[in-house]
C-alpha cells in the first residue's frame, strides 16, 4: 500500500470508509455506551466494522476514536484510560487494514467551549488533544483526520497538537448546517481560506448534512484553495422511527453524488453518519466505473471571489467619538454614574422621573442592570432605550449571558447598536436559582469573557463566525470585576482574559473595604484599563447584613457593620445618614486610584446616590428637594 503522501501526489481519487458509530449502533451497541471504550471491551466488534469497509473498497479507514478525549470520556469514568483507548483504536484498525488500506487517526471536537467564547484556553485545548494524538501515534496510524468541527479555533488547536508531535498528513474537515455555514455562521469560503493557511494536507466536509448541501459548499471551497478536497457527508438527514434513527440516503443516491463530488474537484470521498459498507461499495464502484482512478479537476484561482470572502477592511470607531461616557474614560476624565434598576412592570414613568434628576444634577450616565439576582423586570435594553430617548442621559447597559444563546446575543447586540446604545457592561449573570423562579432554564452558551470577545469582533465589523457585518458597531466595552472574590488569583486571571478579549474599562462590585480594593488594584496594575468603583450607600443594618452575607462578592467590614448597627438602633433616618456618610468616606479614600464611580440607588431612590456625589469637590450637581423613590 502506498503512503498517504503518495496518494496526494497521484492523479487518482480514493475512498474513505463510512460511519463507525452508527454502524456499531446497528450492531446493537446502544447510545448510552462509550463507543470509544469498545476498543478495550469489544475489540472484535470494532475490527469487524473496519473489515467490512475494507472489503467494500475503502482505501482509508478511520480509527474508532472520534470522542476519545478527556472531557468526552469523563462522564463514563474513563478519563484515566485515554492513552490506552487511543492506542487500542489504532492497533485494531492497523490489524484490520494490513497492507490493503491506510489508517487515519480520527479526532473530533472536544465538546467544550474554548476561548474566545469559553473558559478553556487555546493551550489547554491543545494539550487535551496531545493526549489523544500521543496514543494514536503509538498505535501506528498513517495520517490524522480531524472531523466534524464547527469552530475554527478548536480545529486549530487539534492541528497544533498533531504538529507538535508528528509530521504525518492531516485531513481537516468542517461540518455545515442547512444554510451552508457552520453553527457559528462561518461560510465555507472563510473557513477554507483559513485552513488553507494552516499546515494541513486536505480540506473537506463531513457529517452535518447530506450530499446535496455538501456539494454546494464544496463548489465554493474549490474556488479558494488549491489543496485537495474531501467529502464524507451523512446519508441524508435522520428520521426517527419508533425511537431509532434511520438515515434515508440510499447507497445509489450517495454513489451518484460521489461522481458529482469528483467532478467538483474532490480527491477523497467517503461517508459519515448513516453510511454503511453497502454505501461505500457503491461509491467505490461508481468512482472506478467513470475511470479507473478519475483525475480531480485542476484548481483555478479566482482572485475576485477570494477577495470577496476575506473580512472587509473596516475603520474601528475611535473610543472618543463613540459616546460621551466613552470619550471621558478614554481621556482619563473622572466619570460618574448611578445604578437604577429597570421597573418591575411595563410602566417606566417613575423610573424615568427619578433618572431625570440625575441628568439635571450632571451625572454622566445611568447604569441599567440586566436581571440582577435573576429577578423579573423590564428588559434592560428597553429601559436603556427609554432613558436615552426620553431623558437624554446616556445609559450604560448591563448585558448578561444567562438568558440568551449565541444567536440571541448577536441579535440583541446588533439591535442595540441600531437603536443607538453605545455603552455596555458585560457580565456573566446570576443563575436562575438565585431568583424567584429557580426552575427557569439558564442559558450559558458563553461567559463574560466570550461575550467580550463577541462584542470586540462586532466593533471590528465581524460576527462570531468572522463574517463581515458591514458597518462596525461602536460599543464602549466594560466588564465587571470583583475585588472581594474568594479566589483572588482566579479573579485576576479572568480579568486579564477580559482585557485581552477587548475590555476597555471595568466596574467593581460594591466596595465597602477600601483596603481590599487598593490591594486588588495593586494586583492588576499590569493590566492598564480604567477602573470604576462601585459604591453602595447603605440604608440600614439589615441592608448591610444582607449584602455581606447573601450577595456574592460583597464584603462589608466588621467596622462598617458595627457603625450601621449603632445607627440603626437610633432610627431609620440616622441609619440612612450613616450609610451615606460611609459611602462618601469610601469614595474619598479611593478617589486617587479610580477612574470613576458608580453609585447604586438603594430601592430606586436616587436621592441617596446624589448625596454621595457631594463628597466630590469637582462635582457640580446639587439637589434642591428630596427625590421620591422610584
Amino acid at each position: 500500500m502506498k503512503t498517504f503522501r503518495e496518494l496526494l501526489e497521484s492523479d487518482s481519487v480514493f475512498v474513505f470508509d463510512g460511519a463507525v458509530g452508527t454502524r456499531l449502533y446497528d450492531k446493537g451497541v446502544y447510545i448510552n455506551r462509550s463507543y470509544d471504550e469498545l476498543n478495550l471491551t469489544a475489540p472484535d466488534l470494532v475490527r469487524e466494522v473496519h473489515e467490512e469497509y475494507i472489503k467494500a473498497g475503502a482505501d482509508i479507514i478511520e480509527t474508532n476514536s472520534f470522542g476519545a478525549t478527556r472531557h468526552k470520556l469523563q462522564p463514563y469514568g474513563l478519563e484515566g484510560k485515554i492513552k490506552e483507548i487511543n492506542i487500542a483504536a489504532a492497533k485494531i484498525a492497523r490489524e484490520a487494514a494490513g497492507d490493503t488500506a491506510l489508517v487515519a487517526g480520527a479526532i473530533g471536537p472536544l465538546g467544550i467551549r474554548i476561548e474566545p467564547f469559553g473558559p478553556t484556553s487555546f493551550d489547554e485545548a491543545k494539550d487535551l488533544y496531545r493526549e489523544q494524538v500521543e496514543g494514536l501515534l503509538k498505535g501506528g496510524v498513517d495520517l490524522f483526520i480531524l472531523e466534524t468541527f464547527s469552530e475554527l479555533s478548536v480545529i486549530e488547536q487539534a492541528i497544533r497538537a498533531v504538529r507538535e508531535l508528528s509530521d504525518l498528513p492531516i485531513v481537516a474537515q468542517m461540518t455545515i448546517q442547512m444554510d451552508g455555514n457552520t453553527t457559528f455562521g462561518t461560510s465555507p469560503e472563510i473557513f477554507t481560506a483559513r485552513l488553507d493557511e494552516l499546515d494541513v494536507d486536505v480540506i473537506g466536509l463531513n457529517c452535518g448534512m447530506g450530499p446535496n448541501h455538501v456539494l454546494t459548499a464544496l463548489e465554493k471551497m474549490r474556488a479558494v484553495t488549491s489543496k485537495p478536497l474531501s467529502a464524507q457527508p451523512n446519508a441524508g438527514l435522520p428520521r426517527d422511527v419508533q425511537g431509532r434513527q434511520f438515515y434515508m440516503g440510499s447507497p445509489e443516491y450517495m454513489a451518484e453524488f460521489s461522481r458529482r463530488f469528483v467532478q467538483a474537484g474532490v480527491k477523497f470521498v467517503g461517508g459519515c453518519c448513516g453510511t454503511t459498507p453497502t454505501h461505500i461499495k457503491l461509491i467505490s464502484t461508481a468512482i472506478r466505473a467513470d475511470s479507473p482512478r478519475q483525475t480531480a479537476r485542476s484548481f483555478v484561482q479566482q482572485p475576485a471571489t477570494v477577495a470577496e470572502m476575506k473580512p472587509i477592511e473596516v475603520e474601528v470607531v475611535d473610543p472618543e467619538v463613540r459616546s460621551n461616557w466613552s470619550r471621558k474614560i478614554a481621556r482619563g476624565e473622572f466619570v460618574t454614574s448611578v445604578e437604577v434598576l429597570p421597573p418591575k412592570g411595563c410602566d417606566a414613568q417613575k423610573t424615568l422621573d427619578s433618572i431625570r434628576l440625575l441628568k439635571e444634577a450632571g451625572v454622566d450616565a445611568v447604569n441599567i442592570p440586566d436581571g440582577p439576582r435573576a429577578q423579573t423586570r423590564m428588559s434592560a435594553q428597553a429601559t436603556a432605550v427609554l432613558v436615552e430617548r426620553d431623558i437624554g442621559i446616556e445609559a450604560v447597559l448591563h448585558y448578561c449571558c444567562r438568558d440568551r444563546n449565541l444567536l440571541g446575543m448577536m441579535s440583541d447586540l446588533l439591535g442595540a447598536a441600531a437603536l443607538g446604545l453605545h455603552n455596555l457592561l458585560i457580565i456573566t449573570g446570576d443563575p436562575p436559582k438565585m431568583g424567584p423562579y429557580p426552575d427557569a432554564t439558564a442559558v450559558f452558551d458563553i461567559d463574560s469573557i466570550g461575550l467580550t470577545n463577541m462584542v470586540n469582533k462586532l466593533n471590528h465589523g465581524l460576527d462570531i463566525g468572522n463574517n463581515p457585518i458591514g458597518c462596525p458597531t461602536a460599543f464602549s466595552i466594560g466588564v465587571g470585576v470583583n475585588p472581594g472574590a474568594v479566589n483572588l488569583d482566579e479573579e485576576i486571571r479572568r480579568f486579564e482574559w477580559k482585557v485581552e478579549a477587548g475590555a476597555e474599562y471595568a466596574i467593581t462590585q460594591p466596595v465597602f473595604d477600601t483596603k481590599q480594593l487598593r490591594t486588588f488594584l495593586d494586583g492588576i496594575s499590569h493590566v492598564k484599563i480604567p477602573i470604576v468603583a462601585g459604591i453602595w450607600p447603605l440604608v440600614s443594618f439589615r441592608n448591610a447584613e444582607f449584602l455581606h452575607n447573601e450577595v456574592p462578592g460583597v464584603n462589608v467590614t466588621p467596622e462598617i457593620l458595627e457603625r450601621m448597627r449603632i445607627a440603626s438602633d437610633k432610627g431609620k433616618e440616622d441609619a440612612r445618614e450613616e450609610g451615606i456618610r460611609i459611602a462618601r468616606e469610601s469614595l474619598l479614600e479611593v478617589r486617587d486610584v479610580i477612574a470613576g464611580v458608580q453609585v447604586s440607588a438603594p430601592f430606586g431612590n436616587v436621592k441617596y446616590a446624589l448625596q454621595v456625589f457631594e463628597a466630590l469637590e469637582d462635582f457640580e450637581g446639587r439637589i434642591s428637594e428630596p427625590a421620591a423613590a422610584a
